[in-house]
């Protein structure tokens, strides 16, 4: 039976790669809210074009990331990692140095194509055991969350000391310090191997975006992200020029506002799980998202309303952050998470892209409000998507170390773990050696399942 607690090894490497992850989301997030204050700045400057440097990192993201983590598979994690990371240091560096727009735009381009979450998950998976993954991911997920809060905060103080371009030699020096952390912390792997619940299969691919459930969710996680930066083309320029805040106090709003927001979502949170009530609860956040986005276009210069409505924005995006990508383990079947999650993650850095393209167009050619009113027209189409999902199972994804076998003996297998109580699907893969459950927890017998496993110790 395997051990309940995670070894030495784990636990370093589950604080480690959180690490990576900390240092790069906090490279990526930190301009979001000061960008389009500075950016006029700069020779050469539209709206447009600013919207483009904001968010082309996400377009060359959405590009690079699948073929990075494949290239992962073949010449170890580690070099793809501190390559990608190097890559990103240096477009932060073309970015601080640039005196134009279309400099930006280049720096930004090169940040994003050193696209290393499908590595540094791939990696994670090498050196954690099956029935500790989830956990490990669970904690690298969290750590990008703190990174945006910390962003949003630091961002604007940052900005006050150094401008724009101190920024950028900031999140410079932050890629160099996760390079740091990948020699120095990171566990080396004693197998490197392809893993289906982190990494992309090229056969299920095609399947994984033409599934309408997967694909409703998709569109969730683009639309989410297109509101967050187009949106954010806006509200600094409003909280400067309506609201008489210096970019440097513009902390003194996020602080509080994401603490709050952040406290406020934990109930909802528990009552999409325990009282079955996702969908529901999805259906809500966008409808909030909606409103608050018709709330920011009516606004008449008032600090409170400002405050409220992104109280309101944040908790919503918060929560939605939060809640799509445990739909997508729902939806997915369990040997094919991996792809699933894939795709999601394009479609966020796609949706980053059509954010910062749409909301400066938009902000340029028809002023700031209409910014707003488009965002509320993606998420009233949005709301039509979640209305019409399926009720989504309640299953936890579950993996299990079978240790080797044949394909009649993995079928076999499969049969036998579909009998337990508990356990809702089971696919066994013979040449991974792995069970891929999707079990109900309230239900599982654990001790008949775990009896299935085979001791295997920690890379």
């Amino acid at each position: 039976m395997q051990p309940d607690s995670m070894t030495t090894s784990e636990r370093r490497a589950a604080f480690s790669l959180a690490g990576i992850f900390m240092t790069r989301m906090l490279g990526v997030f930190l301009i979001l809210p000061v960008f389009t204050q500075f950016a006029q700045e700069y020779n050469g400057y539209t709206a447009t074009l600013a919207g483009i440097a904001l968010g082309i990192y996400g377009l060359t993201q959405a590009l690079f990331q699948i073929p990075l983590g494949m290239l992962s598979d073949r010449i170890g994690r580690k070099p793809v990692i501190i390559g990608g990371l190097l890559v990103f240091a240096l477009g932060s560096v073309v970015a601080a140095m640039a005196t134009s727009v279309e400099g930006v735009i280049l720096g930004r381009a090169l940040q994003g194509a050193g696209a290393v979450a499908s590595a540094v998950m791939a990696l994670a998976a090498d050196l954690t055991r099956e029935e500790h993954r989830i956990k490990v991911m669970a904690f690298i997920g969290v750590s990008i969350g703190l990174s945006f809060a910390a962003a949003m905060v630091l961002g604007p103080v940052l900005a006050g000391w150094f401008g724009l371009a101190g920024i950028f030699w900031t999140i410079a020096l932050l890629a160099l310090g996760g390079i740091g952390i990948t020699l120095f912390f990171v566990p080396r792997p004693t197998v490197c191997r392809f893993h289906r619940d982190t990494e992309v299969e090229v056969d299920w691919f095609r399947y994984a975006v033409r599934d309408p459930q997967l694909l409703r969710v998709d569109v969730g996680i683009f639309s989410l992200h297109a509101m967050l930066i187009s949106t954010f083309m806006v509200v600094p320029l409003l909280l400067h020029d309506t609201a008489g805040l210096n970019i440097s106090q513009h902390w003194q709003v996020y602080l509080p506002v994401l603490f709050l927001s952040m406290l406020m979502i934990v109930p909802f949170i528990l009552l999409a799980e325990k009282k079955r009530m996702i969908k529901q609860i999805l259906s809500g956040a966008v409808v909030v998202l909606m409103l608050t986005e018709l709330g920011l276009a009516g606004l008449n210069g008032t600090m409170a309303g400002m405050v409220i409505m992104l109280l309101l924005f944040f908790a919503a995006f918060n929560l939605l952050e939060a809640m799509l990508p445990s739909l997508v383990a729902k939806l997915a079947p369990a040997a094919h998470k991996g792809t699933a999650m894939g795709v999601y993650a394009s479609s966020q850095f796609f949706g980053i892209f059509v954010g910062g393209l749409t909301g400066g167009w938009l902000m340029q050619h028809y002023g700031l409000q209409s910014v707003f009113l488009f965002n509320a027209a993606l998420a009233s189409l949005w709301l039509l998507l979640i209305v019409t999902m399926r009720k989504p199972r309640y299953l936890s994804n579950q993996l299990l170390n079978v240790g080797s076998l044949d394909e009649a003996g993995a079928d076999q297998l499969a049969l036998e773990l579909s009998r337990i109580v508990g356990v809702a699907e089971a696919t066994v893969i013979a040449t991974d050696g792995v069970a891929y459950l999707k079990v109900d927890k309230h239900k599982l017998d654990s001790d008949a399942l775990l009896a299935y496993s085979v001791a295997e110790s920690a890379a």
